[in-house]
């Protein structure tokens, strides 16, 4: 079942990808947005404008995210604290809090009120995710282990297809795809391996929902299509 929904959303991707690309040719639809390297490959617009998973972006905290407390001048308050399933940390003064599905920010104002109604003056609360566990990428194709992955922090390509224990004998390593939602569309980025390894391109960081398509050598497979398609590309926009 879940191959077969993951074939459908591909499938999808590389009709919208062909389709943008012939209309390019008419001056619409795709456009490349650099030469190359990680920066022409944007995240997605929840974290783009603050960079990669730091504390000061839209994320939102999930089910077992690892995050990192602290109250100037609290020292019981300097603390790691894991969400539980249900998206609450217990901390002390305070009691239960509810941190699922709230932004870094939102759950350090909700952090202070509390504290304040604990009678401590003007709080200063700071909150960092060290461990993004509710965030997944899905590493699918010539891997030995597709699956799907948690990501604990910042994840490169590399270290992504290393989650799925490699490329099997079959893959080509510079055909990977990379499909990613930004600004409420599907875009894709091609990436060759050898050419990350050699220091010779950037190694782009993986985010959660990204998925990572490896294609097979010779293969005449429909993701084949979109690799052909994106040949000389390292990112492209719509426009």
């Amino acid at each position: 079942m879940y191959r077969r929904i993951l074939f459908a959303l591909l499938a999808l991707l590389a009709l919208a990808t062909l389709g943008g690309c012939a209309s390019s040719a008419g001056g619409g639809g795709m456009r490349p947005v650099a030469s190359g390297g990680e920066s022409s490959f944007r995240p997605p617009d929840s974290i783009a404008d603050s960079g990669a998973y730091t504390g000061v972006s839209d994320y939102r905290i999930g089910p077992l995210d690892l995050i990192r407390i602290s109250v100037f001048q609290v020292p019981d308050m300097q603390r790691s604290v894991r969400v539980n399933s249900s998206g609450m940390v217990t901390l002390p003064l305070i009691g239960t809090v509810q941190a699922g599905g709230r932004t870094v920010l939102e759950l350090e104002a909700e952090i202070g009120r509390k504290l304040e109604e604990a009678y401590l003056q003007n709080p200063q609360v700071t909150v960092f995710v060290e461990e993004f566990t509710s965030q997944r990428v899905t590493v699918e194709g010539a891997v030995n282990k597709p699956g799907i992955y948690p990501l604990t922090g910042q994840t490169t390509l590399l270290q992504a297809i290393a989650m799925s224990e490699g490329l099997d004998e079959l893959a080509d390593p510079g055909a990977v795809v990379v499909f990613r939602t930004i600004g409420g569309e599907k875009k894709a980025a091609l990436f060759d391996l050898e050419g990350i390894r050699s220091g010779a391109v950037a190694d782009p960081l993986i985010y959660g929902d990204d998925i990572v398509v490896v294609d097979r050598s010779g293969s005449r497979s429909f993701i084949k299509e979109i690799t052909d398609t994106l040949r000389g590309f390292i990112g492209f926009e719509r426009y």
